[in-house]
This record gives structure tokens, C-alpha cells and sequence, in this order.
């Protein structure tokens, strides 16, 4: 079950990663935001510890494809075990989860 807040632009749930050709399920808390300097999304978050992710980003896949259940998709970078075991995950772009859609001011 999966646990999505638009307002936040945040998930909280379950994800399939999939790195180089291994695919594993894990958990995972994903938030991001709009930088307006930039003019790009940013979105980050962290995984449940996993063995077989801390597998392959030691095998050197750091460039990963993140999908939620509902369907949404993201390519992320997979950063080193945090010491928990876990790891992060940064991306630009369309996050795996659903954003509020905003209209600018005019």
C-alpha cells in the first residue's frame, strides 16, 4: 500500500528498482520540489535496506529506474549504504510519483 501526498509532493510505499538487470522490490520515502532558479524538478529519497541493491550499486549500477505500483516511472542515481544499509536516490525530471499540476501566476 502506498501512501501519496500531492500537497507535499512526497511518496511513501513500495517501489521496484531496476538496476542493470536485476529488478527488486524494496520501500522507499521519495520527496521532491520545483526549483524555480533552475527551472527544474528535483526529487530525492531514501530505500529501505535491501541486499540486493547494496549488490548492485557494487557492482557499479549507480544509474537506476524507479517505478511505483501506480505505474509512475524515474531514472535516479543510487548513492553509496547510508549506516543504516539503506541508500539514496536523486533525480531531475518527472518524478515516480505524481505531482500536483500549477498554473503560474499571470
Amino acid at each position: 500500500m502506498s501512501d501519496i501526498d500531492e500537497a507535499e509532493e512526497e511518496y511513501r510505499g513500495a517501489v521496484t528498482v531496476t538496476a542493470g538487470d536485476r529488478t527488486i522490490e524494496v520501500r522507499a520515502h521519495l520527496a521532491g520540489h520545483f526549483d524555480p532558479l533552475n527551472g527544474h524538478y528535483r526529487w530525492v529519497g531514501r530505500l529501505s535496506p535491501a541486499a540486493e541493491i547494496t549488490t548492485a550499486f557494487e557492482a557499479g549500477h549507480t544509474d537506476v529506474l524507479v517505478r511505483t505500483p501506480e505505474g509512475h516511472t524515474a531514472r535516479a542515481t543510487l548513492s553509496a549504504p547510508n549506516v543504516w544499509g539503506g541508500h539514496g536516490l536523486a533525480g531531475t525530471g518527472r518524478p515516480p510519483f505524481p505531482v500536483p499540476h500549477v498554473i503560474p501566476d499571470e
